[in-house]
């Protein structure tokens, strides 16, 4: 199984997959750090990403997916995952792969991009961000998350919903 912690920037996909890392002990992969650097040149510059442009790092995320499939390996990774059809091409294959939505308000996400001093994405992407985000559908492999409460509990709750052990 794979796990892909999907949201908008500054959902907190970073921090809980780092945790759920530690504690299932799987390996787990910065999706930002497969970005091309003109993407995050993009970014930085404070402009959004188009369908276009995200074309070739989504198929890098699917490749990091299928390896792990391919191995018989279980992992995490991070992607946006913003939109379902970008979703379909890391699901390809069809199963394996389960996206955890860490869904939030504008209201609770601003001000944690505002205090994030080492990230590329500028707070001012946020409302395209959210004007590409599609929940994930009911015939989609996902489970949905409230980014409220503290990562480790949201973790918790991931290990629980996906019967993946006893949290600590």
């Amino acid at each position: 199984m794979v796990l892909v912690l999907m949201g908008v920037s500054g959902s907190g996909k970073t921090t809980v997959a780092g945790i759920l890392a530690g504690r299932l002990g799987w390996p787990f992969e910065e999706g930002d750090a497969l970005h091309p650097q003109a993407n995050i040149e993009k970014m930085r510059a404070g402009q959004a990403l188009t369908d276009a442009d995200r074309l070739q790092w989504l198929a890098m995320v699917a490749e990091w997916v299928d390896s792990r499939l391919n191995a018989g390996e279980n992992g995490l990774i991070t992607c946006s995952a913003l939109k379902r059809s970008y979703r379909d091409v890391i699901n390809r294959r069809g199963s394996g792969v389960v996206f955890v939505f860490l869904a939030g308000s504008k209201a609770t996400i601003a001000p944690r991009m505002a205090a994030r001093q080492s990230h590329f994405m500028p707070a001012s992407l946020l409302d395209s961000q959210f004007a590409d985000l599609e929940d994930p559908g009911p015939d989609e492999p996902h489970i949905r998350v409230d980014i409220g409460p503290p990562p480790g509990v949201i973790a918790n709750g991931i290990l629980r919903e996906l019967g993946l052990g006893n949290p600590e």
